[in-house]
């Protein structure tokens, strides 16, 4: 029996997390993406913290989200995250492949000041 897209997407995402742990020096940064939007957090997994996170609907993205406002995303994230004196983190892509939106999405993370 053929294994769901989601069911998939999940199994790969506790392999990464397996692997991948944030801490208060070098904490996670999640990625989340819906059908119309895109999230990202700042996680501190040993303490169980969000240090920072935004979304496309804060970026005043409306309707789907495409690459370009991917990348928003990211500089946005990485804005709030210095901010918070988060320079550097640990990239969790959440299961998605590192492609198109998720990509951008890091990509404007680097623009913006984070380093991973």
């Amino acid at each position: 029996m053929a294994i769901e897209k989601t069911q998939r997407r999940l199994r790969i995402r506790r392999g990464i997390r397996k692997k991948i742990i944030g801490t208060a020096e070098k904490p996670r940064l999640s990625v989340y993406k819906s059908n119309k939007a895109i999230y990202v957090q700042v996680i501190d997994d040993l303490n169980g913290h969000t240090l920072a996170a935004f979304d496309s609907r804060q970026a005043g993205i409306k309707g789907n989200v495409t690459i370009e406002g991917s990348k928003k995303v990211g500089v946005k994230l990485a804005e709030v995250a210095k901010a918070s004196g988060i320079s550097v983190v640990v990239f969790d892509r959440g299961g998605y492949k590192y492609h198109g939106q998720v990509k951008a999405l890091a990509e404007g993370a680097r623009e913006g000041g984070l380093e991973f």
